[in-house]
């Protein structure tokens, strides 16, 4: 009740203070930021994942704004020394408007990234955008078929059919690429598994079929109980490190992350920046109020 309390609240409250907590969990709200701090994770062992913070846009010039950055970013990153790709979300670039429209502002994104030999991971919003998003992929994939993954959500019932059915993309000498997280958003107990066990069984179940079957999985976790049942499954099928990767968010969990980094696995990290930071977190301490602890720690025991 306290948590949910603070998260309803935090709306409310001056962003200054706000930030206190919100930057142990975001690359600053500039590129040159980002870009910083991306160069910092590297040199650290990592690569990473640069994310332009903004979601479930009204309007379709909104869209087109966002699409001209992405490509600015692409271009003034691959002038630096980061060493990573690039993620996005959709519903940035008016999937909920006009899916064509869409469609063709990140087609003109991960144009400019194959100009560099990069890649763009698709990232998966709620419920509501799952066919789209994965149409979207299946379009861009078939064109770009070595630069585009998609972001795939353990606790959604239907996971494990949407990976089997898109195996037809897959072939071994072309992989389908895929990050693997246990999902945020609040969905229906109709179409989502809800308890920690069961959300957990079904992530490993996932990462299994995807080692079984020759799919590259970024393994998106902060929870130790799965980073140990995925290091058994390397282990079981005797996955090369070059068929795999762990990924983890900016900020969290450092200790785990430098574990698995001294075993020699690479480690992405989902390196989000920009102006919308205040919407973001406020966004995510409403999907996982529990956040309203480290928020209180970050407030009245940091600050």
């Amino acid at each position: 009740m306290f948590n949910k309390l603070i998260a309803s609240i935090l709306p409310y409250m001056p962003q200054r203070l706000v930030w206190i907590f919100s930057k142990r969990y975001i690359a600053g709200q500039t590129l040159t930021e980002a870009i910083k701090i991306a160069e910092k994770l590297n040199r650290e062992g990592n690569v990473t994942t640069i994310d332009l913070l903004g979601e479930f846009i009204t309007e379709l010039s909104q869209a087109k704004k966002n699409r001209d950055e992405y490509i600015e970013i692409i271009e003034e990153v691959e002038k630096s020394d980061v060493v990573g790709n690039y993620s996005l979300k959709p519903t940035m670039f008016g999937l909920l408007i006009d899916k064509d429209v869409c469609y063709q502002y990140i087609r003109d994104i991960v144009i400019k990234a194959v100009e560099y030999n990069n890649f763009v991971r698709i990232d998966m919003e709620d419920s509501k955008c799952v066919d789209l998003e994965i149409e979207l992929f299946r379009k861009l994939k078939k064109e770009f078929p070595e630069n585009v993954g998609l972001v795939l959500q353990a606790y959604l019932h239907r996971t494990i059919s949407d990976i089997e059915n898109m195996m037809d993309m897959h072939s071994d000498d072309n992989p389908v690429n895929y990050r693997l997280c246990k999902g945020i958003y609040v969905e229906s107990e109709k179409i989502a598994y809800k308890k920690y066990e069961e959300i957990n069984n079904h992530f490993l179940e996932d990462l299994e079929y995807m080692f079984k079957n020759g799919v590259y999985p970024g393994i998106a976790t902060h929870d130790s109980k799965l980073v140990e049942g995925a290091y058994k499954l390397i282990e079981k099928y005797k996955v090369p490190k070059d068929k795999f990767e762990f990924q983890m968010l900016y900020g969290v969990t450092p200790g785990l992350r430098k574990s698995i980094l001294e075993k020699g696995y690479k480690m992405r990290i989902y390196t989000p920046f920009g102006k919308q930071w205040f919407a973001y977190s406020t966004r995510r301490l409403k999907e996982n109020p529990k956040m309203a602890q480290e928020i209180m720690k970050a407030l009245f025991v940091r600050g």
